[in-house]
C-alpha cells in the first residue's frame, strides 16, 4: 500500500489524557513528520497537529486510537501528492 500525507488535528479537553496520547504517538513515531502543540489556556484545552507520511490504514488506525481516548477529539485530512496521481 502506498503512503499518503495526512494531518491529524487533535483537541484535548483534559490534560489527564496526555500520557496515553503520547504513548500512542510514540508507537507511530516512524510515520510522524512533525508535531505542533498549542495550549489554549483561556479555554482549558490543547490543540495539537500531527503531520504524517504513512499508509492510509496506519493513519486511520492512529486517528481511531487517539479519538477513542476520553476527552480527545480528532479529525484527519488527507492530501493528494503528485505521486498519488500516477
Amino acid at each position: 500500500m502506498e503512503n499518503r500525507v495526512a494531518l491529524i488535528g487533535i483537541i484535548v479537553s483534559d490534560r489527564t489524557a496526555a500520557e496515553k496520547m503520547n504513548a500512542i504517538l510514540h508507537e507511530y513515531g516512524d510515520y510522524i513528520i512533525g508535531r505542533m502543540g498549542v495550549p489554549y489556556k483561556k479555554r482549558g484545552i490543547s490543540i495539537i497537529s500531527i503531520a504524517l507520511d504513512a499508509p492510509a490504514d496506519v493513519i486511520s488506525a492512529l486517528s481511531g486510537k487517539l479519538g477513542a481516548l476520553q476527552n480527545v477529539s480528532t479529525k484527519t485530512v488527507y492530501t493528494k501528492t503528485p505521486n498519488d496521481e500516477e
